[in-house]
């Protein structure tokens, strides 16, 4: 198959998933475009292609503080404002549509919109990847009315709908948009296996100053993502591990007050350094203040070997199972009272580390899943009455 993948921008999970993907259709021997602004290298043995937008502010998803001025979520957007943007998601897409087979565009945004019309124009089949953050915001009232009624029509109209989670399909998707469950395919976000390794890594222990046992939590330190939660909950346990931040953004230099000597804030490390991090650790652990509708982190954590604690609610639910795992109550005392219990017992720990790392192994296993999307795409896609080339 020939296949486009079109982001509205780079992204943090939607942006990994997207070039998880392309690089496993590109290993099962199928021709990937993959397209957003600011593309840079892209993906590599992928036609990378940079959408220019015409405008130095990136429309977002989710705006982030430490972004500026330079971001702006749709969702915010008057409709005029936000659909000036599609034509050059479309321009781009138009220069490719002879050669493509279908379109997948991720989230319920703009890049939907211009996929619907190009693939409409073409006599193209199309795919929409609806992660959370897309559509999470119309729940709240978010998004112009002109721009929803052409993102919803999107959906209507897709050949085929993919969501990570069965909480984003039946919470967040179909209350929004009545669609057909046989259009609706579940796909877990994936994980290399072979990159996420048990074992720990002593030269990342000296590097870091790290004492055998430590919680790690990753992850921008922003309110959403409830930093302040996991700061609060190390109270609980801090006297046998410390608590290691990985990441940044605008909470650190308060967070650093609060958190005292519990733990450490390394800000941005390398990608090379995070995986050393997250296997080395004993707990993996986040407190967002929302529902996450997947959680990336949680599966990072069940292939290296490290034990998840996490807020139960979301996604998250369908990850983390109490064979691998430990989910709490919404409390930053529960969660600090969770990990403590963890990290006293070490052979609890050890027998859900290699449960979790089988349940990575059999359910998460990014080839794996790459394999599934393939055949999804070749047979209920392009296979209901398409004539696209495989």
């Amino acid at each position: 198959m020939r296949i486009a993948i079109l982001l509205l921008n780079h992204g943090r999970g939607s942006g990994e998933v997207a070039r998880q993907h392309a690089g496993e259709l590109i290993r099962a021997g199928h021709e990937v475009w993959y397209m957003h602004p600011r593309v840079g290298s892209g993906v590599a043995g992928a036609h990378n292609v940079d959408i220019h937008l015409g405008a130095d502010v990136l429309p977002v998803h989710e705006y982030l503080p430490a972004a500026g001025k330079g971001q702006r979520a749709v969702s915010h957007m008057e409709a005029a404002e936000a659909l000036a943007y599609v034509p050059h998601y479309e321009a781009a897409l138009e220069e490719i549509a002879d050669d493509v087979d279908v379109f997948i565009g991720h989230h319920a945004n703009l890049t939907a919109i211009a996929v619907h019309r190009v693939a409409s124009r073409y006599d193209k089949r199309f795919v929409l990847f609806l992660h959370g953050t897309g559509i999470e915001p119309r729940h709240h009232g978010g998004y112009a009315e002109e721009v929803w009624a052409q993102i919803k029509a999107a959906i209507e109209a897709a050949t085929g709908i993919i969501v990570t989670t069965e909480y984003v399909r039946d919470e967040l998707v179909l209350p929004m948009v009545d669609i057909e469950d046989d259009r609706i395919l579940v796909l877990p976000c994936g994980v290399d296996v072979t990159e996420f390794t048990p074992g720990t890594s002593e030269e990342i222990r000296a590097k870091y100053d790290l004492p055998a046992k430590y919680v790690i939590c990753p992850g921008a330190l922003s309110i959403a993502k409830g930093p302040q939660n996991v700061v609060a909950a190390a109270a609980e346990f801090a006297d046998i591990a410390p608590i290691v931040f990985i990441g940044d953004g605008e909470l650190r230099g308060e967070l650093e007050q609060e958190l005292g000597d519990r733990g450490r804030f390394l800000g941005f490390v390398s990608q090379e350094d995070k995986v050393a991090l997250i296997k080395t650790a004993t707990v993996l652990t986040a407190a967002p203040e929302k529902l996450e509708h997947f959680g990336i982190i949680y599966i990072e954590a069940l292939a290296s070997g490290t034990v998840p604690v996490a807020y139960r609610g979301g996604g998250v639910d369908s990850i983390v199972t109490e064979e691998t795992g430990v989910l709490t109550k919404r409390s930053p005392a529960a969660l600090g009272r969770a990990i403590r219990r963890v990290l006293e017992d070490e052979e609890a720990a050890s027998a859900m580390a290699r449960a979790g790392r089988d349940r990575a192994e059999k359910e998460y296993a990014a080839r794996g899943l790459g394999d599934r999307l393939a055949t999804w795409l070749e047979e209920s896609v392009m296979g209901a009455g398409g004539d696209g080339e495989a």
